[in-house]
C-alpha cells in the first residue's frame, strides 16, 4: 500500500493510522494545517484514504432514488471527498514551496491515480445523468444566481471532460489524461533540479550596483557551497530578480537570465524537450477527441478570452506600448 518503506521511512516505524494529522480535525488556530506533524509517511495513506471515501460519496450520490435536484446531486457533488481535498492541498502546496526526494516520489506515485480518479467521476454516466438533469430542469426549482452559476459551470465541465464521448474515446481520453499527469509532474521536477542546481559565482567586481542585502545573501550562497570568499547567484526568485534589477554589469545579467530561460533546455539529464514535445502532442490529441481545434481553444473557452485569436489581439496591443518602456 503506497510507496515502499525505503522511500517513506523504515517500515517498524509506520504511522498509526489514528496519529495520521489528516484523520482529525486539526484544532488549530484558523485552521491552519500543522505541518509540524505532518510528515511524508502520512501523505499516501490519507490519499488513498481520502479516494477511498470520494468513491464511496460518489456511489451514494448516484443511488439515491430521489429525483435529482441542486442539493441531492450539485450539493451532494460539491461536498463530497473532504479528505482528499484536505490533503491534496496541503501536499501539493508542501511539493511546490518546500519539496523533498520523498514527496516528489509520491508526486510521481500519486498524479497518476489522482487522475484516473477524477476521470471515474467526470466520466461516470450515472453521475452525469443526475447532472444533467437538474442543468435540464432548473427552472423548476428556485436557484439563487451563485446556484446557476455553479450549476451551469459544472454541466459544461462534464461535457468538456468528456462525458458525452462513446465508451472508447473515454477510454482513449483516460489514458491520454494519466500519461500526461505524469509528463507535467516530470516537466516540473527537472526544472526544480536545475534551478537548485545551477549558482553564478562571482568575484567583488561583481558586485557593482547591488544593494548590500543581496550581496550578503550572496556570499551566504556561496559559502555554503564551499566557495567562501565568492558570491553566489541562483536563479531562485529571491536572488535572479534583484540582480537582473540592480546589477550594473549587463554580461553577468544576460548570463544568469538565459540560465533562468533554459532550465530543461541543456541537453542533461534534466532536459525537458522531448517531455514537452509529448506534452504538446497529447495535448493536441486530447483536443481533438474532444471536439477543439487546439489545445487553446480546448482551454480558453470557460475564460474571459474565450479564443487564442483574442488572446493574441491582446498582447499585440499590449507589445507596441511596452516595447517603448522597456527600451527607456
Amino acid at each position: 500500500m503506497g510507496l515502499p518503506c525505503l522511500i517513506l521511512g523504515s517500515c517498524k516505524n509506520r504511522v498509526d493510522e489514528n496519529a495520521n494529522p489528516f484523520f482529525s480535525a486539526y484544532n488549530t488556530p484558523f485552521d491552519v494545517p500543522p505541518f509540524e506533524k505532518i510528515h511524508a509517511v502520512h501523505y499516501m495513506p490519507a490519499f488513498e484514504k481520502g479516494m477511498e471515501e470520494g468513491k464511496k460519496d460518489i456511489e451514494k450520490l448516484i443511488s439515491n432514488t430521489e429525483e435529482p435536484n441542486f442539493e441531492n446531486t450539485v450539493g451532494a457533488l460539491d461536498k463530497s471527498g473532504e479528505l482528499l481535498s484536505k490533503v491534496s492541498q496541503v501536499f501539493f502546496a508542501q511539493a511546490s514551496a518546500n519539496t523533498s526526494d520523498s514527496l516528489q516520489n509520491i508526486e510521481m506515485e500519486v498524479s497518476p491515480r489522482l487522475a484516473a480518479y477524477q476521470d471515474e467521476i467526470v466520466l461516470n454516466p450515472e453521475l452525469f445523468k443526475r447532472v444533467k438533469h437538474v442543468y435540464e430542469n432548473q427552472a423548476s426549482e428556485t436557484l439563487t444566481d451563485e446556484q446557476k452559476f455553479l450549476l451551469e459551470n459544472l454541466y459544461k465541465e462534464f461535457v468538456r471532460n468528456g462525458a458525452n464521448l462513446s465508451k472508447v474515446d473515454q477510454d482513449t481520453l483516460m489514458n491520454i489524461n494519466q500519461k500526461l499527469s505524469v509528463l507535467a509532474v516530470k516537466f516540473s521536477q527537472n526544472v526544480l533540479a536545475e534551478t537548485n542546481d545551477y549558482k553564478l559565482f562571482v568575484g567583488k567586481d561583481g558586485l557593482a550596483g547591488l544593494p548590500e542585502s543581496i550581496a550578503d545573501a550572496a556570499a551566504a550562497t556561496a559559502k555554503d557551497a564551499g566557495r567562501e570568499g565568492e558570491w553566489a547567484f541562483t536563479t531562485q526568485r529571491p536572488s535572479i530578480f534583484p540582480f537582473l534589477q540592480y546589477s550594473e554589469n549587463r554580461d553577468l545579467r544576460r548570463e544568469l537570465f538565459r540560465a533562468y530561460t533554459n532550465r530543461g533546455n541543456n541537453g542533461n539529464e534534466y532536459d525537458n524537450n522531448k517531455i514537452l514535445a509529448d506534452i504538446v502532442r497529447l495535448r493536441a490529441q486530447r483536443a481533438r477527441l474532444l471536439g477543439y481545434k487546439t489545445h487553446s481553444h480546448l482551454v480558453l473557452e470557460p475564460r474571459m478570452a474565450k479564443n487564442p485569436e483574442n488572446v493574441l489581439d491582446l498582447l499585440n496591443n499590449l507589445w507596441s506600448r511596452a516595447v517603448p518602456v522597456a527600451k527607456n
